[in-house]
Formats: structure tokens, sequence, C-alpha cells
């Protein structure tokens, strides 16, 4: 147990945003609604998953939609406590004992600290994700038959329900449309969870994993060659390309970001060119039409020389940038979650191969 406060904030807002593979939100705004929150509350607890009891109940909460809309479509600031207390009372819970993030992102690994510093209740150091997808069934709370309803959502206007779902897909497909009506982007708290399911099927640790991350980003004691070689180590990461970008192809649609982004080749890349296929995440980059890394595996985009993290909704032509790979967590190269998260189910017809094959095959995935 230990206590967040402006440095770990500013930390986990950067390291976040690297892990949600250019979703998951904005860094900047996720960090200043924190910011805000313990400055007007005080410090959040952060506990680890094998600190909770069994029995206790948890909730997250989460901002659901086109990343790119939030830009333009700022939180009112109440959203986020009321749909998490709205469930809570729906489910007729006397004590929900902590609040964790859904998925790693610049906005949805900080409104939870906002939760817990308004609830004064503690944050578990976990997620459902290790990294951040576009739809609701793509947890690792899904691979482990965990319930994503009943289900809260709400949008800043002050308009509220509850969902009952007969599955976890039915969730995503009825809340989508919902989120679509309240203006492309809402506010959601669901898969209520014990302190025993917390510890079976979220993704410790990724608070820590993620401040690790924003630390070795934001350091000003080392030279750009030292701290990339730290990123690198400590993600187990593969460095797929450096270029600039040259065109953005970028669309919303359905309560998504779709797009393409082009980067032709620097040093080395000079005569190469990758593209990186996104929605809301990055899914698919390939370099000179050969993919070299897939979904679920995470494709990070960072700039070039300061290495922070470059959100889909952020990609301009003449962005210099250097294309990053991270293996995913074991549970997602399961049958079930190559199913619920593979490049066939967004449509690619491609058969997934793990980032480390990839790597030893010299960029020739099997299509």
């Amino acid at each position: 147990m230990r206590y967040l406060d402006k440095e770990a904030i500013e930390n986990i807002a950067v390291g976040a945003a690297f892990l949600g593979t250019g979703g998951g939100g904005d860094p900047y705004i996720g960090k200043m609604m924190a910011l805000s929150a313990i400055q007007e509350h005080g410090p959040v607890k952060l506990i680890s998953p094998e600190e909770v009891n069994d029995n206790d109940f948890f909730m997250p909460s989460a901002m659901m939609g086109a990343p790119s809309v939030l830009i333009e479509k700022f939180p009112k600031g109440d959203e986020f406590v009321r749909v998490f207390e709205k469930l809570g009372r729906y489910l007729g819970v006397e004590e929900v004992a902590g609040t964790f993030p859904m998925e790693a992102g610049g906005v949805n690994s900080m409104i939870p600290i906002v939760v817990a510093a308004a609830l004064n209740i503690p944050l578990v150091d976990c997620d459902g994700m290790g990294r951040a997808f576009p739809e609701l069934q793509m947890t690792t709370f899904h691979l482990g038959g965990i319930s994503a309803a009943p289900m809260a959502i709400t949008d800043e206007k002050g308009n509220i329900g509850i969902m009952e779902t007969i599955d976890n897909k039915w969730t995503e497909r009825l809340a989508r449309v919902q989120t679509v009506e309240m203006g492309a982007s809402s506010l959601v708290s669901l898969y209520p969870s014990t302190g025993k399911q917390l510890k079976q099927h979220g993704i410790h640790h990724i608070m820590t994993f993620s401040e690790e991350i924003g630390q070795v980003i934001r350091s000003n004691e080392q030279d750009e060659a030292t701290k990339f070689a730290q990123l690198l180590e400590l993600t187990n990461g593969i460095e797929l390309f450096q270029g600039k970008i040259t065109d953005v192809i970028r669309r919303v649609q359905g309560g998504f970001n779709f797009g393409e982004a082009t980067i032709e080749g620097l040093n080395q890349q000079a005569d190469s060119q990758m593209k990186v296929c996104f929605q809301n995440e990055n899914l698919i980059a390939e370099k000179d039409g050969v993919p070299m890394a897939m979904t679920p595996d995470l494709i990070c985009m960072v700039d070039l020389e300061t290495l922070m993290p470059v959100t889909t909704e952020a990609l301009k032509y003449g962005k210099r940038v250097r294309v990053l790979a991270l293996p995913c967590d074991e549970k997602w190269r399961t049958d079930k979650g190559i199913e619920t998260v593979g490049p066939n189910y967004f449509g690619y017809d491609l058969e997934y191969v793990p980032l480390e094959e990839i790597a030893k095959q010299g960029g020739n995935a099997r299509v």
C-alpha cells in the first residue's frame, strides 16, 4: 500500500498513455483531471491485488467512445462519480471496497483516480487489459467468464441508465448505440467484481508498471539513447521503425476512431515505409507491406526524440515518430483471447503470430 502524489500521477499518465497503444484518451486531459481531484480531496491510496480481501466488492469506471471527441467534448466533472454510485445503488452494495481502471490509457487510467479521491476509497493496482482495446468485451475478465453487466452509463448532460444484457458482446453493442447518441463519448461503470475475481482475472500491477514507464520517459537525467534503451528493457519492447508521418486517414464512425497512418522511413529505414492501422488503438503495423506486429501485441508510437507517447488522435503530417511493439499479457494469447482481440476479429486476413516469432522470422508473418 502507498499513496499516489502529484509526481506519481504525472508518471502514470505518461506510462499509461504509452501502454494505451494509441487509445485510452489524451494523457494531458486525464492528468489534469486526476491532479485536480487529489488537490481537492488528498492523495489516493494504491493497493496491490494481493492485499484485497476475496469477498470485498470493487467496481471500475471508464470513458467509452472515440478518444478524439474528448478534445472538444470535455467532461463536466461529476460524471465519473455519478456513474460509479449509480451502479453501486443498483447492485445494493453496502460498501464498495475500491475501484480500478478497466484499461491502460491517458484518460482511462486517470478516471479511477478521480473516483478514488472523491469517494475516499482505495485504487487497486490492476486492470482488465494490460493495454487498451476498443470494445467492452475485450477484457481479461470476459476471458474469465465475468459478466460486464449490470453496467451503468451516463453523459455530461446528466442522462444515466443501467443495462442488463444476455452476454458481454451485447453489452458492447447496446452501449455503443447509447454512446453515439450521447455525442460519441460516455462514462461507464461495468464488470463489478469481487476481490477474488480481481486476483484471478485482472492484469496485476498495471499502475506501478505505468509509473515506471513514465519515470523513464520523463527523466531528464539520461540522454536520449540511454532512455530509449531503458524503455525497451523495461517493457521487453522492440523498435519496428523510425520515420516521419506523411499521411493520416482518420474518421469517427460508430463511436470509434478508425484510421491509418503512413510513415516514411528515416535513418536506417530511409528506403522503407510503414503503415499503422487503428481502431481507437493501433492494431496492425506493416513495413513495406509485410506485417511486423499485430493485435493483441502492443503497437506503440512515441515521439522520435522525447519518447512521449503519441495517441491516434494526435497523429499529424510531419511528426517524427518511433514505432515500438511489446508482447501482450499471456492471457491474450489463449484461443479465447485471440478469438476476442486477434486480427481476424477486426477484419484483417491475418493469422496471429506473436511478436517474438515475427522478429525471429525477419518480419515474415503468415497471411
